[in-house]
């Protein structure tokens, strides 16, 4: 598979979808500040035939299903955020197992997860200096390990925030300060990201997988 992290910076830098603006408002107002991403309003892009999303009900809530058969599609929108502002991307996800077998997620062969959000600063017109974190639930992988992307190399980094098989079946919460996990993760200080994305894909291994995605927001405080 080519690199998606590269297909989606390209649209993402293109200007497809929605941008946010964050300017004059009052320091009270920064502090509550919070950015609900409208999980309604996505554009997709195909890699390897198309993971099924869907807007679904489960457990009393609406939320975003993904379904991906030997497929990789990836849902992304467009969004300037203010770090200085917002730094806290919050989001719970589900996944119904994990793959199969002992794949390994740092080669290409094993380059598949049952969930993942990226999270995306553009280079601009320099497209190779645009860069990614992805959070990841692995199958393989130790919790809290990093790793270069086997296709996007040091400019995509993977971040495992839920390993195996022991959460499958029940929604996991997260909260993380972006500034900081782009610090430890490629020793660089940023004020803002320009997109967010997700992905469920399993085209390297050719397996099944069921995930779900809720209530992705941008906060000022956790």
């Amino acid at each position: 598979m080519n690199s998606p992290i590269k297909a989606i910076v390209s649209a993402i830098t293109l200007g497809l979808v929605l941008a946010v603006s964050l300017s004059n408002i009052s320091a009270a107002e920064k502090e509550s500040l919070s950015l609900p991403i409208d999980m309604t309003r996505w554009e997709e892009r195909i890699f390897k035939g198309s993971t099924r999303y869907r807007s679904v009900v489960l457990d009393d809530q609406r939320v975003l299903r993904a379904e991906a058969h030997g497929s990789a599609s990836a849902l992304y929108q467009e969004h300037d955020i203010n770090l200085t502002q917002t730094p806290y991307v919050n989001w719970r996800w589900r996944v119904e197992e994990i793959l199969d077998g002992a794949i390994d997620e740092q080669t290409k062969s094993g380059d598949d997860y049952v969930a993942r959000i990226y999270i995306i600063k553009s280079g601009g017109l320099a497209f190779w200096r645009s860069k990614a974190l992805n959070y990841v639930w692995t199958s393989g992988q130790e919790e809290g390990s990093r790793w270069n992307n086997a296709f996007g190399g040091g400019n995509v980094k993977m971040w495992s925030l839920n390993s195996g098989a022991e959460d499958a079946g029940t929604w996991q919460a997260h909260t993380r300060n972006i500034q900081a996990d782009w610090l430890e993760a490629f020793g660089e200080e940023i004020d803002h990201i320009d997109g967010i994305a997700v992905m469920t894909d399993t085209d390297n291994t050719g397996q099944y997988a069921t995930a779900w995605y809720a209530d992705i927001v941008f906060s000022a405080t956790p």
